[in-house]
């Protein structure tokens, strides 16, 4: 009996740690990610960030396009050769590769694009806030898909599915650029990934263990919560190199904003997405958490913190949608070659 009676109260103990720290988790801004489309739009309202409205038909053309090599001028670069679905959203590589094995010439490391929509920003400097803007940009920079709009146009208007699905979708207005850039947005908007974390946050006290749970507390009690919060624990712009400058500073030219500031990345599927920060020039998850201490936190973070930490870091990958690759139209007389 009273074995049993240790034991209930350890277990009591336990969870009410456990409630504890969930409410300072939510106290804190860490919410979970929304279940459902309606929940995205509530939370892009909340951060101001405009949108149009979703439909299943977008988002499957979306995915076409996604997949479409034809829509780079070289025609063998998609949005998923930097954003790779089964790589993390991400494509493993220190610095984006593009147009003629171009590296980004500011040696910039590809962000995951799982859970991006809910991002206050996109890009490392932060200078589109919509996920239409964000998939213009690689589209026509020369460094990475090298399509110019018009050519993008001609291209997907030169093949009579796609043709007619936009005609479906967006009536009058067609094939324009803005249209192949919401279409490609709203499929990026299903690509969330709900994880143990989002149980967890949800009043779940055994969704985590205990261990993990320990690498939460730690994770705030050191301060990283101050830029990794919201929903998508960053994706937000914040001042980099607070304490001490980074190591690795001086691999590429990237300096932030025009204030200086640099998007924080989403630290969702973390483990799945190195190399890490900017200029992917840290490899290991546990370093990048030590850095992050000495860079931004003026503090030192021990070996076994760092790995506390990772533990609770690697909760936070979660539930992949299931992609089946779509089947792309057939190339027409009128389509334009591809310039390799």
């Amino acid at each position: 009996m009273r074995l049993f009676q240790v034991l209930l109260s350890v277990s009591l103990v336990s969870v009410l740690n456990a409630n504890s720290l969930i409410e300072e988790a939510r106290n804190l801004g860490l919410i979970p990610l929304p279940k459902n489309q309606k929940g995205i739009e509530e939370i892009l309202m909340d951060m101001n960030i405009k949108f149009s409205p979703f439909t299943e038909e977008k988002a499957e053309l979306g995915k076409k396009l996604y997949f479409e090599p034809r829509l780079s001028k070289s025609g063998i670069i998609s949005c998923n050769t930097c954003h790779n679905l089964g790589l993390g959203g991400a494509d493993g590589v220190s610095a984006a590769i593009g147009h003629r094995w171009t590296v980004n010439p500011h040696y910039l490391n590809s962000p995951t694009v799982y859970n991006s929509i809910l991002n206050a920003s996109q890009f490392w400097d932060g200078r589109a806030t919509t996920l239409v803007e964000q998939a213009k940009g690689p589209i026509e920079a020369e460094p990475e898909m090298a399509t110019p709009a018009k050519l993008a146009v001609e291209k997907i208007s030169s093949l009579p599915e796609y043709v007619n699905e936009f005609k479906k979708i967006y009536g009058k207005s067609g094939v324009t650029f803005d249209n192949i850039a919401d279409a490609i947005a709203n499929f990026e908007r299903t690509l969330i990934t709900p994880s143990r974390f989002d149980k967890f946050l949800e009043g779940d006290e055994n969704a985590l263990s205990k261990k993990e749970q320990e690498g939460l507390k730690l994770f705030i009690d050191k301060g990283c919560v101050a830029c990794h919060s919201g929903v998508n624990l960053g994706g937000n712009m914040q001042p980099f190199q607070v304490a001490n400058q980074y190591k690795f500073a001086s691999l590429g030219d990237f300096k932030g904003d025009e204030n200086g500031l640099v998007k924080t990345p989403t630290l969702r599927n973390i483990a799945e997405t190195a190399p890490y920060f900017h200029n992917g020039a840290i490899w290991s998850l546990n370093e990048a958490i030590r850095e992050m201490g000495s860079t931004q936190l003026g503090i030192s973070i021990s070996s076994k913190e760092a790995e506390t930490i990772a533990v609770f870091l690697k909760s936070l990958t979660g539930e992949k949608p299931k992609i089946i690759y779509p089947q792309l139209p057939a190339s027409t007389e009128k389509t334009p070659k591809p310039q390799l």
